[in-house]
């Protein structure tokens, strides 16, 4: 089995065990892309219409503002999921643009495959709704967190939930996702 696949197949398989014909049948329905850093996959206003998997590299997913400022949603490294869940599942224009931040290869599963997988293999709905679920929770964290705490505790969730981003990323990357400025970024990181 092809090294990308193996990665995607090892993923699935933290949530249930497939048999070679079931990995077989999804890695079938998988789409490679490659990117270059600083090019967007899913752009403001377009229609998501696939899951993206993560090989190498990393995305990020953010929107922009009425004064033109960047607010960082989320990222996916190696080995994460990505989509502009809103669009994907309503086949509506999505307000996500998921950018590529280095060179990154990725696995895209269509949306119509998903379904097709659900109908033919079961067992991915417990996969995807597991992910589903894992993303909710995070996300309604990650409002609760930018609601009530200070910066340098948002700093500290964010190095817990991206460790392996800690220093790969620019830090107006980070300072964006924590809700800061880049200065204050920098200065309360002098300070700890």
């Amino acid at each position: 089995m092809n090294a990308h696949f193996e990665l995607i197949t090892e993923n699935v398989s933290k949530h249930v065990m497939l048999t070679p014909a079931e990995k077989d049948l999804f890695t079938g329905m998988l789409q490679p892309k490659q990117i270059k850093r600083k090019h967007h996959w899913v752009a403001n206003g377009d229609v998501c219409r696939h899951s993206a998997f993560v090989i190498s590299g990393c995305l990020r997913g953010y929107t922009v503002d009425q004064n033109g400022y960047e607010h960082v949603l989320s990222f996916a490294p190696r080995d994460w999921w990505m989509a502009d869940m809103y669009s994907l599942l309503t086949h509506q224009p999505g307000s996500l643009n998921i950018e590529a931040l280095e060179d990154t290869e990725m696995l895209l599963l269509p949306k119509s495959s998903q379904e097709d997988l659900y109908k033919q293999v079961p067992k991915f709905e417990r996969v995807f709704r597991l992910l589903a679920e894992k993303s909710l929770v995070a996300y309604q964290q990650r409002l609760i967190d930018n609601l009530s705490l200070p910066a340098a505790e948002r700093y500290d969730r964010f190095c817990k939930r991206y460790p392996t981003l800690i220093h790969q990323l620019p830090q107006k990357q980070i300072a964006s996702y924590i809700g800061v400025t880049p200065e204050f970024f920098s200065k309360m990181r002098k300070a700890m």
